[in-house]
């Protein structure tokens, strides 16, 4: 691996393929900002040769070098078979430590051993991606996560910059980890360049006391129904059950009403984008002491 740099390894893959936006392939220049992402996500437990990290989209191997030169044991999932046959080529020194796979990430099965998750993330599976985390980080929990997204998109992770960018996704991530933005990087960090900036996200685990009384699933489902009609009033929108309230285990119709008459009055006339994630907790642990 000493004779690979990152401009090597992009240029490799852009001799033999043109680069396909359709599936995100912007790949990653900046040194600098590769060097960050590896150590943002071993903020609380550094990545070493006691590490297995997954990488989705590994495209050239930006990522994936930094990685490897850590000692860590990687994975990488990728959907494009000649990006495939140019990491097993270029890495081929490494096999032992590393395993690159033709799938979708969204479609694989997961090591369950990995420790840290790494990624420069195609932006049109972001969401899904976060959504298959956060379910795996409950059955196998992770030790840092460092994933880089469309700027815009990281504001909502972290739901900073107004009520506007508070909603299902940056309430759901908070019951898992504290989200944290990191380094703006410009489109001339990549290669071919993006329309957009990008910015680096780390997802620290946490155990958050405030929902040791409160069931994950009943929160993200009220949060998701109660955001589809943003504008509307608590009051208004919490007057009928979830949709699919039934699936989880000991609620019904017939529960939900009897509990939302719990609530305080002004706590109705709040509208969905008002309340901070401690306060949906609050909401949903009084709705579940009925």
């Amino acid at each position: 691996m000493d004779d690979l740099d990152v401009r090597l390894l992009v240029d490799l893959l852009r001799d033999r393929i043109n680069p396909d936006r359709a599936l995100g392939q912007h790949f990653l220049l900046d040194e600098n900002v590769i060097s960050r992402a590896v150590n943002i996500a071993g903020k609380q437990s550094s990545i070493d040769d006691s590490s297995h990290v997954l990488e989705i989209g590994p495209g050239p191997g930006s990522l994936t070098l930094e990685l490897l030169r850590t000692g860590a044991r990687v994975t990488a999932l990728e959907v494009d078979a000649e990006s495939v046959s140019h990491l097993n080529r270029v890495f081929m020194d490494v096999e032992n430590r590393l395993e690159v796979r033709l799938i979708d990430a969204l479609e694989a099965d997961w090591p369950e051993d990995i420790t840290h998750i790494v990624s420069n993330l195609p932006y049109q599976i972001s969401s899904p991606i976060l959504e298959r985390i956060q379910r795996h980080h409950a059955i196998f929990p992770l030790r840092g996560i460092a994933l880089l997204v469309q700027d815009e998109f990281a504001e909502r992770m972290a739901m900073i910059g107004g009520h506007a960018n508070r909603g299902p996704l940056g309430h759901s991530l908070w019951l898992q980890f504290d989200v944290d933005l990191d380094s703006r990087v410009p489109p001339h960090s990549f290669s071919p360049a993006p329309r957009v900036h990008s910015r680096l996200v780390s997802l620290m685990p946490v155990n958050r006391l405030e929902i040791n009384n409160i069931d994950n699933r009943l929160y993200r489902m009220v949060v998701s129904e109660c955001f589809a009609n943003r504008r509307r009033k608590l009051r208004t929108l919490l007057s009928k059950s979830p949709k699919r309230l039934n699936r989880i285990p000991g609620w019904h119709r017939t529960r939900w009403s009897n509990s939302i008459r719990q609530i305080p009055p002004q706590t109705l006339e709040l509208r969905p984008e008002n309340l901070t994630s401690v306060e949906w907790a609050e909401l949903i642990e009084i709705i579940s002491s009925e």
